[in-house]
């Protein structure tokens, strides 16, 4: 896919090799990065280029890591950032996908220089991305230290956050939905939140400075969509702003907003696994996943399980698909599915032909073993003949109609089990 544009790639480029201006205390000052970060050049590329391997500029070496040690070490006549330039790392005019996994690489742990001004230039980085539908997020951490993959930027999706209970209103109305939560572990989801509850600067639109707490935030959230209440000593629902009391002693969908109200403004990244420890802990069966909290059978692709994916396609496809069921359109969830397992079949392609892409993928699966391999080569066939069979497409009317919205969600479900265990054995895909 190419939809990262001449614009943004010399909008980059430009970043890296001019610098980024910020502000300091008195005026504005330039800072710059290195695309390599802590590493050297070379170093960096045979992380993810087989230079050995690859074809050399200059007719006196026979490779192009020769040739670049040649023009870098021992003279130093490339020009900086001239790998963004150079055709045979596919950056200036190859796919999407091989542009953004040269720029997460830039921002990982191993490379960046934890004292330089990375995160400054992974954000404006990533405010050019957006414009082209693409953004970089933390996908999973080494040492207590993030690193980063792409997906597809969804705008309307960022405007604005629909919390669980709001989410979830039919299935909480109609009771086919049912929550309780014990007042000792209501009283340990307290005293978590108090520890995120941190105090933090703004600026207002007259340029006044004043402290805020994540709790008072969240509060403001949560009136977005209804007044925040709880059971005061008398038993009456009334009206609070003390986080204490909301957690405790209002409804348990309430607090499962709280929690995901948070994650929203927590920065440390460790806060998803502590709630989902204490939902373990107390068997309640959900989990925090990706900033919502759903039931456990109902989980999406983990945001870590969709990193490693190189095609652009198949990644979009998949978050589409997880959006239109967390906001209950099942039909149109389960349409998207069905066109990311037909994507995912082709995800070899076209160094291989479909039947083979679908071989390879089942292979690497099934590790060697005979008897996954003929379990997963089954699951594919029957998920296509189901394809085939039934009216996953709104558009064909000839095959067999889905009208029961559960039909729908095994479907889904079915899908989702065989492709979210698939992409975790894909390999670059180029």
């Amino acid at each position: 896919m190419k939809r990262i544009s001449e614009i943004t790639k010399r909008d980059i480029l430009d970043l890296f090799q001019n610098g980024l201006k910020t502000d300091s205390i008195f005026d504005t000052k330039n800072v710059v990065y290195p695309y390599y970060g802590r590493l050297e050049e070379l170093e960096f590329l045979k992380r993810l280029y087989d230079l050995k391997n690859m074809p050399s500029l200059d007719s006196r070496y026979p490779n192009a890591e020769d040739d670049i040690v040649q023009h870098t070490v021992n003279n130093d006549d490339y020009q900086f950032c001239w790998v963004f330039e150079d055709e045979r790392f596919q950056l200036k005019n190859g796919s999407d996908e091989i542009y953004l996994k040269f720029i997460c690489e830039i921002f990982h742990p191993a490379v960046r220089n934890e004292k330089g001004y990375w995160k400054e230039f992974l954000n404006e980085v990533n405010e050019l991305l957006k414009n082209d539908g693409y953004e970089i997020y933390p996908t999973e951490k080494i040492s207590n230290r993030d690193i980063y993959g792409w997906r597809i930027f969804d705008s309307e999706e960022n405007k604005i956050f629909i919390p669980y209970s709001q989410r979830n209103r039919n299935a909480i109305r109609e009771k086919k939905m049912v929550l309780s939560i014990r007042k000792s572990t209501r009283n340990q989801i307290y005293q978590l939140l108090e520890r995120y509850n941190v105090v933090y600067r703004k600026t207002n639109e007259t340029g006044w400075n004043y402290d805020v707490t994540t709790a008072e935030e969240v509060f403001i959230d949560i009136r977005q969509f209804y007044t925040p209440k709880c059971y005061d000593k008398q038993r009456q629902y009334v009206e609070t702003v003390d986080l204490h009391d909301f957690v405790c002693s209002s409804s348990p969908y309430c607090v499962l907003d709280a929690i995901e109200f948070f994650e929203k403004y927590n920065l440390t990244n460790d806060f998803e696994a502590k709630v989902n420890a204490l939902f373990k802990l107390n068997e309640i069966p959900l989990n925090l996943n990706n900033g919502k909290i759903e039931n456990i059978f109902d989980s999406q692709i983990k945001k870590s399980s969709l990193a490693p994916i190189q095609e652009a396609g198949l990644k979009e496809l998949l978050q589409e698909a997880a959006k239109y069921y967390d906001e209950e359109n099942f039909n149109v969830a389960v349409e998207k599915l069905w066109d990311a397992f037909e994507r995912l079949k082709t995800y070899y392609s076209p160094t291989l032909d479909k039947k083979r892409s679908i071989n390879k993928i089942i292979s690497d699966m099934s590790d060697g073993k005979e008897d996954y391999r003929k379990l997963f080569d089954q699951e594919f066939q029957e998920l296509t003949t189901i394809g085939n069979n039934f009216r996953i497409r709104h558009h064909e009317t000839t095959k067999i109609d889905i009208e029961d919205n559960r039909h729908y969600d095994y479907f889904y479900k079915r899908c989702l089990s065989l492709i979210s265990i698939a992409i975790q054995f894909l390999g670059n895909g180029f």
